[in-house]
């Protein structure tokens, strides 16, 4: 089996014990502060989605070559140092550890009545406007972060590093940070991140559905929904959602753990409704915890897959 399985195996390790130390350099925001950079240069004046797409081409693949060039090294100078220095580079690409403490920020306050607080964590990991929800709202937003990034912070990551190694995965994460970043409809962006955020969603729809699916299979059925119901339910609510990918990871959360996600939101002080998913239970509290123990759950069985499958095709082969 290729050395790179083993680096994903201790990068996965590494991320639930570590995760993303506040003070340590991270490549996200160096990769960040380059896309602000160029983003103020290029966006303006005509042909705004070519030199949107010029960017996108020169981050990623800057990005991905870089990669190469630091795994190459480290495995020409020792098989053990090239396993080490890939760990460390996919570690810092998940973000499984940093999810569930973002999520739980959120909910620790709530079992106190603290909504405030509640509000206040909440808009550290939300785009939506925050000061005015209530526990149901702020449990609803707080799980649909958690579903949405459980393949942007996790899956979809494995799945590019399982392809092509740590390249592949911070290939994807270049593709995510600029979807992230420029991918808006808004005036300011809506030629200029064109390319970016198709491509984010092309780059995400194998690992959302996957996801999707496996959150179906093997984290806890809350409802008691039989799974013919909630595959049925998956399959009819994912095509409602705005996003082509997003709705195959809120729609089988909800399923899952029977709850309603979706609805009204604001955003800048402009309402969004988006399209009701899963059951008519409103989420509490506890759900967030549910939550956050279904993503740490799909996140390892799609690691368990990834190798499984990794090792019959690399044996075959």
């Amino acid at each position: 089996m290729p050395a790179h399985f083993i680096a994903i195996a201790i990068g996965m390790v590494l991320d639930r014990l570590i995760g993303d130390p506040p003070n340590w350099p991270h490549p996200v925001k160096l990769l960040g502060t380059t896309i602000g950079n160029l983003t103020k240069l290029l966006n303006k004046g005509r042909m705004r989605t070519i030199k949107g797409a010029i960017l996108w081409l020169f981050v990623c693949m800057t990005t991905f070559l870089l990669v190469i060039w630091l795994v190459s090294i480290a495995y020409r100078l020792h098989l053990l140092v090239g396993i080490a220095v890939e760990a460390l580079l996919i570690a810092a690409g998940l973000a499984q550890k940093s999810l569930r403490d973002a999520a739980l920020e959120v909910y620790k306050p709530l079992q106190s009545k603290g909504l405030k607080e509640a509000r206040e964590k909440l808009s550290w990991i939300v785009g939506r406007d925050t000061k005015k929800l209530d526990e149901s709202e702020i449990s609803r937003a707080t799980i649909e972060t958690v579903s949405e990034n459980t393949s942007d912070g996790v899956t979809a990551p494995l799945f590019w590093a399982f392809l092509l190694g740590a390249p592949g995965l911070w290939l994807y994460k270049a593709v995510n940070t600029l979807d992230s970043m420029i991918g808006y409809k808004d005036e300011r962006y809506r030629e200029f991140g064109k390319v970016s955020a198709r491509m984010d969603d092309l780059f995400n729809w194998i690992p959302s559905r996957i996801t999707g699916l496996l959150i179906l299979l093997f984290t806890p059925n809350e409802g008691g929904h039989s799974m013919k119901q909630r595959i049925s339910g998956w399959l009819g609510d994912a095509k409602k959602h705005m996003s082509p990918n997003s709705g195959y990871l809120e729609a089988a959360t909800a399923w899952q753990l029977n709850i309603q996600l979706g609805g009204s939101s604001t955003y800048r002080g402009v309402v969004s409704k988006r399209a009701i998913l899963g059951p008519a239970v409103i989420a509490n509290k506890e759900h967030i915890r549910s939550a956050t123990y279904q993503m740490q759950l799909v996140s390892w069985t799609f690691w368990s897959l990834g190798t499984v499958l990794g090792g019959i095709f690399y044996a075959i082969a």
